[in-house]
């Protein structure tokens, strides 16, 4: 086979080339190839950009959301904070009301015991003064009885009688 030019008349390589040619030639004049390239082209760059747009859409709510989720626990954190002192302060309070009330009471206790020995000595000493009225009286009848005799007078003796109630 004999080596024939490219560009030779004779030659269907040729002949296809200029036929390529003009086929993308008219594409390009029609706007058919660089619309369909462009198109595929922007219509890809479009995805993307959306793709893009919606992960960027998506790190901003997560930002938005680790910000609330850090707001809350710093918030939990200071009502923790706060019931924890509310807490100690309800202890100290509670802890002094209640030395305050122990005192109280160990003070009316103290007190109480010491109005019921006051009134055990009264009574002790009422005792004391009745045991004596009624020695007294005896006494008395008795060393009236002496000297004045037994049976003598019966006003004189119901008028001894009484001397011990009278006494008392």
């Amino acid at each position: 086979m004999e080596h024939e030019s490219l560009f030779s008349f004779s030659n269907p390589e040729f002949w296809v080339l200029v036929a390529l040619v003009i086929f993308f030639g008219l594409l390009v004049v029609l706007k058919v190839l660089p619309g369909a390239l462009f198109g595929a082209l922007d219509g890809y760059a479009a995805k993307i950009q959306a793709e893009l747009d919606e992960a960027q859409k998506l790190r901003e709510e997560a930002q938005a959301l680790l910000a609330e989720v850090k707001a809350q626990r710093e918030e939990a954190e200071r009502q923790a904070s706060a019931m924890l002192e509310a807490a100690k302060a309800d202890a100290v309070r509670l802890a002094a009301e209640a030395k305050e009330k122990l005192e109280e009471q160990i003070t009316r206790r103290a007190q109480m015991a010491e109005r019921k020995i006051a009134q055990a000595e009264a009574q002790a000493a009422a005792d004391v003064k009745a045991a004596a009225v009624d020695l007294a009286a005896q006494a008395a009848e008795a060393v009236l009885l002496a000297r004045v005799g037994a049976g003598a007078d019966p006003l004189l003796d119901a008028a001894i009688g009484q001397i011990g109630s009278k006494l008392q």
